[in-house]
C-alpha cells in the first residue's frame, strides 16, 4: 500500500463508494511567541475552509501529550488518542487519508501515530492543501463515532536508549537542518549538535519546491547514499518527533521500514548526562 496519496487520486476515491476518513492536521512549530506575534492556529485555518467532510485533529492535544522530560511532543496516552481517532469517525476497516497545510510534518506525525497503533491503512496528502484543486467547505462535519482501537506495535519506536544504540550499529537520521545538526544554531532547544554517530539528513531535501515528495527512485538513492542501503536498521530523530515522522514517511515511500525517536532531541539535550556532538561529522 502506498503511504501518500496524489490530490487527482484522492477526489476519485472520495468521489466514490466508499471514501475515506479525512483528518485536517495544520499545524506549524512557531516561535513567533518569543516575539510577541500571535503563534500560528491550526484550527482557525481549518474553520476559514477545509476539504469536505475533514475533521480536524489537534496536533499538541490529540497528537502528543503535555512537554516535560519526554520532549515536547511526547507520545500521547494511547487511551486518549483512541478516543480521539473514535471522535474523528476513524475505523479500522476504513481507510484515512490526513493532510496539512503543505509542509507535510504534521500529517505525517498522524499518520505515524496511526499506523504505529495498528490502522492498516492510512496515507498521506501528497502536497497537502496545497495541492487540492477542489472546492473547500467551512462546514464543521459531525462523524459518526469510529471504531478504532489503538494497539501499539512492537517495533517502530525508539527511546533514548535504543537511538544512542541504533547510531552505533545501524543507521539514525537527523532530519532537522544542517546548521542545528552541527550545532551552529540553536532557537529552541538548549543545547545544540546531534547524537553521536547521527547522519544528518535534513526532511526538507526529501520533497520538491512544491512540497510533494520526490519519486521513489530518488529517495532511495538519497538514503542508501547516506547510509541506508537496505542491510541496517534505520531510525530517525528530530526535534521532536515530527518532521521527523515525516522522515519515516519518506523513508516508507522509498521502500525503506524505519523507526522514530520521538523525543528526539528535545529530550535528549535535556539529560546533560548524554553526549552531545557538533560539526558535520556523525561521531
Amino acid at each position: 500500500m502506498n503511504a501518500i496519496i496524489s490530490a487527482p487520486e484522492l477526489a476519485d476515491e472520495l468521489a466514490g463508494g466508499a471514501p475515506p476518513v479525512l483528518l485536517d492536521v495544520r499545524w506549524q512549530l512557531s516561535t513567533a511567541k518569543a516575539a510577541g506575534a500571535a503563534p500560528f492556529d491550526g484550527r482557525a485555518e481549518y474553520a476559514a475552509g477545509h476539504l469536505p467532510g475533514a475533521v480536524f485533529v489537534d496536533l499538541d492535544k490529540e497528537l502528543a501529550s503535555a512537554p516535560g522530560a519526554g520532549g515536547r511532543h511526547p507520545l500521547p496516552d494511547v487511551a486518549e488518542f483512541g478516543a480521539a481517532m473514535r471522535r474523528a469517525g476513524v475505523s479500522s476497516g476504513r481507510p484515512v487519508v490526513v493532510y496539512d497545510g503543505g509542509q507535510g510534518w504534521a500529517a505525517a506525525r498522524a499518520w505515524w501515530l496511526l499506523r504505529w497503533t495498528g490502522h492498516p491503512n492510512v496515507r498521506v496528502l501528497d502536497g497537502g492543501l496545497p495541492a487540492w484543486e477542489g472546492p473547500l467547505s467551512t462546514e464543521v462535519p459531525v462523524p459518526e463515532e469510529g471504531d478504532f482501537v489503538p494497539e501499539p506495535g512492537a517495533s517502530g519506536l525508539l527511546d533514548a536508549d535504543g537511538a544512542a544504540a541504533l547510531a552505533r550499529s545501524g543507521v539514525l537520521f537527523d532530519a532537522r537542518a544542517g546548521e542545528r545538526y552541527r550545532g551552529e544554531v540553536e532557537p529552541i532547544d538548549p543545547v545544540g549538535g546531534h547524537i553521536p554517530g547521527a547522519v544528518s539528513a535534513p526532511t526538507t531535501d526529501n520533497v520538491a519546491a512544491d512540497g510533494r515528495f520526490r519519486p521513489a527512485e530518488e529517495l532511495r538513492a538519497r538514503f542508501e547514499s547516506l547510509g541506508a542501503t537496505g542491510d541496517e536498521v534505520v531510525g530517525v530523530y528530530c526535534g521532536s518527533g515530527v518532521s521527523g515522522a515525516h522522515e519515516v514517511l519518506a523513508l516508507a515511500v522509498a521502500g525503506i521500514p524505519a523507526a522514530l525517536y520521538v523525543g528526539s532531541w528535545s529530550e535528549w539535550s535535556a539529560d546533560p548526562s548524554r553526549p552531545v556532538a557538533v560539526g558535520p561529522d556523525p561521531q
